[in-house]
C-alpha cells in the first residue's frame, strides 16, 4: 500500500505544483473549484445521498456557489469566508467529542450533514483563492500545502515507529498521539524554512509562522478526524476510489479543506 500511495504521489506531484506555481488566480481558482466540485459529490455520498442523481444535484449546486463566488471573488468576501471556516472548525472539535451525534440515517441529519459539508469546502475555496491573489501568493499557497503533506509523512512515521496511545480509536483507530506529534514537529519545521523562503525577515513574524504552522496541522487532524467520522458513519472505508492506494478526492483533501482556513487567517492576522 504504501509502494502505491508513493506511485500516485509521484505522478500527481508536478501537476499540484504547475498548477499552484504557473497559472493566474483566475484560473488556478477555476480548476480548484471544478475539483471541489468532485469533493462535493463524494460528501454527498458521506451524507447519505445513496442515488446518483441525489449527488449530482449537490454537486450542481455546489458548482453554482463556486461559480459566484468566483466571479464576485472580493478580498473582504474571500476574508469573510474565510474567518468562517476557522470558527467552523472550532466548532467541528465538538462534533468529535460525541461519537453518535447525527449519526441515525434520516432526512434531518443528511441535512445537517450536507450543510456542514458547505461549511468544510467553501471557506476552503476562499481562503485558498485569497492566499493565491496575495502578495507572493503562489508560493504562500504552496507553502500551506507543503505543510500539510509534510504533516501527513511526519504522522505516519512516527507514528509507525513510536505510536502507542491511540488519537481517537473510535473514529480512526490508526492514529496516535505519537503521528500528531510528529506532525507538529514536521509542519513547524517546513513553516520555519518556507517562511525564511518566502522572505520573511522579522523575528516576530517568523516565529508567528512557525506557531501557525503548528496550529494549521492541529485543524489538518480535526479535519482529518471529522471526514473518518462521516465515513463511520456512512459505513465506507473510503470516500471514493479515484487515486489508488488514497482513495477519493475527500481521503486526499480532508486535511487540506480544515487547514486552508487557518493558515490563511493566521497570514493575514500575522501581516505576512
Amino acid at each position: 500500500m504504501l509502494k502505491q500511495r508513493v506511485i500516485t504521489a509521484a505522478i500527481l506531484l508536478p501537476v499540484v505544483l504547475a498548477l499552484i506555481l504557473l497559472p493566474p488566480t483566475g484560473f488556478f481558482a477555476a480548476v480548484v473549484a471544478i475539483v471541489f466540485v468532485g469533493a462535493a459529490w463524494e460528501w454527498a455520498q458521506l451524507a447519505g445521498l445513496r442515488t446518483p442523481a441525489g449527488r449530482a444535484l449537490v454537486a450542481a449546486a455546489a458548482a453554482v456557489v463556486f461559480l459566484v463566488l468566483l466571479l464576485v471573488r472580493t478580498h473582504g468576501l474571500l476574508a469573510a469566508l474565510t474567518f468562517a471556516g476557522v470558527a467552523w472548525w472550532v466548532a467541528c472539535c465538538f462534533w468529535l467529542r460525541h461519537f453518535t451525534f447525527a449519526a441515525a440515517p434520516n432526512s434531518e441529519n443528511r441535512m445537517l450533514k450536507l450543510g456542514a459539508g458547505l461549511l468544510v469546502i467553501v471557506p476552503a475555496l476562499a481562503a485558498v483563492t485569497d492566499m493565491h491573489a496575495s502578495f507572493h501568493g503562489h508560493g504562500w499557497t504552496l507553502l500551506a500545502l507543503v505543510i500539510v503533506w509534510a504533516a501527513d509523512t511526519g504522522a505516519y512515521f512516527s507514528g509507525r515507529y513510536f505510536g502507542r496511545r491511540k488519537l481517537a480509536p473510535r473514529i480512526s483507530p490508526g492514529k496516535t498521539w505519537a503521528g500528531v506529534y510528529g506532525a507538529f514537529v514536521a509542519g513547524g519545521l517546513v513553516a520555519f524554512v518556507g517562511g525564511w523562503l518566502l522572505g520573511v525577515a522579522d523575528g516576530g513574524q517568523l516565529a508567528g509562522l512557525i506557531v501557525l504552522g503548528v496550529l494549521t496541522v492541529a485543524v489538518a487532524v480535526v479535519g482529518d478526524l471529522f471526514e473518518s467520522l462521516m465515513k463511520r458513519h456512512a459505513s465506507v472505508k473510503d470516500s471514493g476510489h479515484l487515486f489508488p492506494g488514497h482513495g477519493g478526492l475527500l481521503d486526499r483533501l480532508d486535511s487540506v479543506f480544515a487547514a486552508l482556513p487557518i493558515f490563511a487567517a493566521g497570514k493575514l492576522i500575522l501581516g505576512l
